[in-house]
């Protein structure tokens, strides 16, 4: 399970779950290229489905794409034989943009039940989780957000938990990647050996 990524460079993992959104994804897109960032993207298949150009973008530019689920259902509540459908139904999908059989698993809202972590521990698959939780999910004003964050910022080596389904979380980095870039950090996605 892999929750940070050390490194010896000032570097933040950004990740976002929830989407591809027709709306708020091409502008946070937008918003990483404007600062040579890459990122990681936690997609729900069905979003997908509906969204293809968003999430063929994505890869295009370099971000790695990770699977969330096909609908982001409540994992604790669905069998494991339920939970191994989702997970698959959606890497057949990212694997039509990426070209790749497996990808990097979040699952939805965190929630790891013991048997699919047993399951994972036997195929030799990693989860990827997070070691900073930004709360943006409580939809505070972007101010409130900004403020909450620059008093407990992310460190070296930390995945940033986030989501790219609102306007808010995006203007709130429109402020602080600016920043946190003065401060030396680079933005990467989760490396590949991780995922």
């Amino acid at each position: 399970m892999v929750t940070s990524c050390p490194s010896r460079e000032r570097t933040l993992y950004l990740s976002f779950d929830d989407g591809p959104h027709p709306e708020h994804t091409p502008r946070l897109l937008d918003l990483l290229k404007a600062h040579d960032a890459r990122a990681s993207f936690f997609l729900v298949g069905e979003e997908v489905e509906k969204h293809p150009h968003v999430v063929r973008r994505m890869v295009q530019e370099g971000h790695l794409i990770g699977n969330h689920s096909y609908s982001h259902p409540a994992f604790l509540k669905i069998t494991l034989a339920e939970q191994l459908a989702e997970i698959d139904r959606t890497d057949r999908i990212l694997a039509e943009f990426d070209g790749r059989p497996r990808h990097a698993f979040r699952p939805p809202s965190g929630a790891l039940p013991l048997p699919l972590l047993v399951h994972f521990a036997r195929t030799g698959r990693r989860i990827v989780y997070w070691s900073y939780d930004s709360f943006d999910y409580q939809r505070v004003p972007s101010p409130e957000f900004i403020e909450r964050v620059r008093s407990a910022p992310p460190a070296t080596g930390d995945i940033v938990l986030m989501h790219d389904d609102d306007a808010s979380v995006i203007d709130s980095l429109d402020d602080l990647m600016p920043e946190w870039r003065a401060a030396g950090f680079s933005f990467k996605s989760v490396p590949a050996e991780a995922a």
